[in-house]
């Protein structure tokens, strides 16, 4: 009989009467470790995974005026099973409140089937920093499936709705979507500041939103190199 895990893990950072942000909640649960370090909170990988099948929740609350960083100790692996796998991350950031998340990269291992789902609320006078990574396939095979959507709202407006399907390898190679590029990713940023003209080059493209925001796309053929044009890209859109 297969087993399939759920798992729901959170933080809740608020701003304490010395200033100073402090950690209200901090719950972890199956392959999200959680754990509090003076620069972030970390995700540590607890268990192999996520596995087909298996659905990982994950809640961000940052209060207004509030502080908060995540980051991860090494990448996530998507692993083949039983049905799709899904992670599913929910963030609110409230008025004056900071959140800056910026994990390792996710690795699609071939045959997995995995779905991603992140919904961002953020008040009015939020700030936002987001980078998310892809890898198509660890060394020598061939990736999985995988989609991602993601939503943002700043002040009840949205900022940003966008999905990457990668449901069958004949796909991820058009020129239309990845080309022969084996990694991709964002980083997503709202707030004052921000650069206001579009950019693009080889692999990389800055492009300004309707609302105070500047996403950041970047194709690579590795990972280091993706890296590399995401950090150039940032650069450029904080102007």
């Amino acid at each position: 009989m297969t087993r399939h895990y759920t798992a729901r893990a959170a933080v809740h950072a608020e701003l304490g009467a010395d200033g100073r942000t402090r950690l209200a909640t901090l719950r972890s649960d199956g392959p999200y470790a959680l754990r509090a370090a003076p620069d972030a909170v970390y995700l540590v990988g607890a268990a192999a995974g996520p596995l087909g099948g298996d659905e990982l929740h994950l809640e961000l609350e940052v209060a207004a005026g509030a502080v908060l960083a995540v980051r991860s100790v090494a990448s996530a692996l998507l692993l083949p099973g039983d049905g799709e796998s899904g992670a599913h991350v929910r963030a609110e950031v409230g008025p004056g409140g900071h959140l800056d998340l910026a994990l390792e990269p996710a690795v699609a291992a071939a045959g997995c089937h995995h779905r991603s789902v992140t919904e961002i609320t953020l008040a009015d006078g939020a700030t936002l920093r987001w980078r998310e990574e892809l890898v198509l396939g660890r060394h020598g095979e061939p990736p999985g499936r995988y989609t991602a959507r993601v939503d943002v709202t700043h002040g009840g407006d949205p900022v940003l709705r966008h999905e990457l399907r990668l449901p069958d390898r004949t796909l991820h190679t058009s020129g239309a979507v990845l080309g022969g590029a084996r990694c991709t990713g964002s980083v997503l940023l709202v707030g004052p500041g921000l650069a206001k003209e579009p950019h693009a080059a080889e692999g990389l493209a800055v492009m300004p939103l309707a609302g105070p925001g500047v996403l950041v796309t970047a194709l690579a053929a590795d990972s280091a190199a993706l890296r590399r044009r995401l950090v150039h890209g940032e650069s450029l859109a904080s102007g």
